[in-house]
């Protein structure tokens, strides 16, 4: 299983972040490149500890029925929902985005399992370490294959 504690499997992403372009064509959705980025790190500074959630009540009452897929070795579907927090509408500045979702994952692979163990997910509620790493990494992966990354 892929997850964002292996050195490896960071380096990869960090690479492949740097591939994506301002002209980078998404192959599904609605964002921009600089719009993914901006995403990608609000959903990052959940495990990091920079954005606190509380689980919503949809997720309190329906997470159990996704959590096996969301932890799977299957990657994230394309169009998947997102919560209203994560949806950027503004044009953010795309080197920024891009320098900022690098930190937060730098963050995260520094402080390990331990550094994100039990913070809460908007939906599926506390994770583990293990958890937030294996859904860490498909989220990031799953935004950038919609970029051809």
């Amino acid at each position: 299983m892929q997850t964002i504690f292996h050195s490896a499997t960071c380096d990869e992403l960090l690479r492949r972040i740097d591939s994506v372009q301002a002209g980078s064509v998404r192959q599904w959705g609605k964002m921009s490149a600089a719009q993914m980025f901006e995403h990608t790190a609000r959903t990052l500074e959940m495990p990091t500890g920079r954005r606190p959630a509380r689980q919503l009540l949809a997720g309190k009452l329906l997470s159990w029925i996704f959590r096996k897929q969301f932890l799977g070795e299957k990657p994230f579907g394309k169009n998947s929902p997102t919560g209203a927090d994560f949806i950027v509408h503004d044009e953010p500045a795309l080197e920024a985005g891009r320098e900022r979702v690098k930190a937060l994952i730098r963050e995260l692979q520094a402080g390990g399992e331990k550094g994100c163990d039990g913070r809460v997910h908007a939906f599926f509620g506390p994770l583990t370490g293990a958890e937030w790493g294996v859904s860490t990494y498909k989220h990031v992966d799953h935004h950038l294959r919609q970029f051809g990354a």
